[in-house]
């Protein structure tokens, strides 16, 4: 029992339940740690019902039966795959389960699913036939953060072959998802026709891919800290000295770039885009303006500044020419926008509304209207704000874009769409997110993220805590 699943502490865990083998034998295993070493472990489960197979009804129903027969709380959530263009079914429907999932999760909750080393190893071969780099490379993490809890892989270090003969040891039941033997489909091809040929010859091969996934993974963090370093070396407000960028040797540089970008919340851009961002836009004449978009994200140069934001990918163009019309137009625009947010003007919101002031003192509701919900701050001996150092005067609007506070006196700023991206806060609920201003500076996002300089401190005399209520 131990080989297969760790002894979670005294927490609540919730698990990814396909009805699969792996996720059978996970629920189950777990169901075992809660009962031989008598843990108070809150363990439940979340069945995500895709709608793409004909026989998803049945595999729900069979769900419901495993988890009443293990005596395991089980939620069944249907969702509906949108598939973009240029976008696999598979890649939509995992984008549509990691949300629900997230959107599922309580505070503090752990969820874990059924991953396993095969799995790794098929994800380690996709990646380096895509021309991953090193985050591509390091494949699935053991641990993360996810949603308002965590994402645990307890069975990265069990092979496919050991979880399927301890199910069948335990008599356990399980469906078959019969797309599984779909070779059109990427991972499939790999599992089906390219791994067995890889075994027979390396049998060993699924571990050693695994364990250089983690050396991956260490080597990534290493890089990370530099980059990270670099990064604040090189920062004015969010955007970055092109000068501090250009005394970097290109590698260094092309990593500095590379994580500020993630940091933010963007998709990397491919090799020959980050190459026109750290070799073309930094070379540039400093009047020329140029930029360069992709999927939605823009690197534009301004005199000695080079900044990242948000595009509509219908305007989006990948080009470091100097100046266009519309490259003219962009930098007239993100001028005006900057001088506006450096002098704390209140010109928010898709919809251009002023935001609203809050004088919280006086009254502890705000309601935001739109069906948007209601904030209140109240006072909590141990709440995580100090209500000294909350301002008297809070603006209330939504999000804009570019926003950023600091959610840890010892960490940078982090934009809050890296947060909210970092966190798989569903889409739905980000469009409805209040954010709290005092001037220019960012002190709250909802109830989720509280900058910095309005934390409790040792001398703190006041606590309390800011509250957001939607309506279901």
């Amino acid at each position: 029992m131990a080989a297969l699943v760790p002894a979670f502490p005294d927490v609540s865990v919730c698990v990814a339940f396909s009805g699969g083998v792996d996720s059978v034998a996970l629920l189950a295993a777990l169901v075992e740690v809660r009962a031989t070493h008598g843990r108070r472990m809150r363990l439940r489960a979340v069945h995500v019902h895709h709608g793409l197979h004909p026989n998803a009804d049945r595999w729900s129903e069979h769900c419901a039966e495993i988890a009443a027969r293990l005596r395991v709380p089980l939620r069944t959530v249907k969702v509906n795959v949108a598939r973009g263009r240029g976008v696999s079914i598979e890649a939509a429907a995992r984008e549509a389960r990691y949300s629900a999932l997230a959107k599922e999760l309580a505070r503090s909750e752990v969820l874990v699913t059924a991953h396993h080393e095969d799995d790794q190893f098929e994800t380690v071969l996709l990646q380096l036939l895509r021309g991953a780099g090193v985050p591509g490379l390091a494949a699935m993490p053991e641990i993360a953060p996810f949603g308002a809890g965590w994402l645990v892989r307890p069975l990265l270090m069990q092979s496919r072959a050991q979880i399927e003969a301890w199910a069948r040891s335990r008599g356990l039941a399980w469906v078959d998802d019969d797309t599984n033997a779909n070779e059109q489909f990427d991972r499939n091809y790999l599992r089906q026709r390219v791994l067995p040929l890889i075994r027979a010859r390396w049998p060993g091969a699924a571990a050693a891919a695994a364990r250089s996934a983690r050396h991956v993974a260490e080597a990534k963090r290493l890089l990370d800290a530099l980059a990270r370093a670099d990064v604040e070396r090189a920062a004015i407000g969010s955007a970055l000295s092109v000068q501090r960028l250009r005394a970097l040797d290109p590698p260094r540089r092309r990593n500095a770039v590379r994580f500020w970008i993630a940091r933010a919340g963007h998709s990397l851009p491919d090799t020959r885009r980050l190459d026109e961002i750290t070799q073309t836009l930094l070379n540039a004449r400093p009047d020329a303006n140029p930029q360069v978009d992709w999927n939605g994200s823009r690197v534009q140069r301004h005199a000695d500044e080079l900044t990242l934001q948000s595009v509509p990918r219908r305007a989006a163009r990948s080009t470091a020419a100097g100046t266009s019309a519309s490259a003219a137009g962009t930098e007239r625009f993100s001028a005006s926008a900057r001088g506006r947010e450096r002098a704390g003007a209140a010109t928010v919101g898709a919809d251009g509304a002023t935001p609203n002031e809050w004088h919280w003192r006086e009254r502890s509701r705000f309601e935001l209207g739109d069906g948007r919900g209601i904030l209140t701050i109240e006072p909590d001996p141990h709440g995580p704000v100090d209500l000294d150092a909350l301002p008297a005067v809070l603006l209330v609007r939504g999000r804009a874009g570019g926003e950023a506070l600091r959610p840890h006196p010892k960490r940078p700023t982090k934009t809050v769409k890296s947060l909210l991206q970092e966190a798989r806060v569903p889409l739905a609920e980000r469009d409805r997110l209040p954010l709290l201003f005092s001037g220019a500076r960012l002190v709250a996002v909802a109830d989720r993220w509280l900058d910095a300089s309005v934390q409790p401190t040792a001398s703190t005399r006041k606590r309390g805590r800011i509250r957001w209520q939607v309506a279901n």
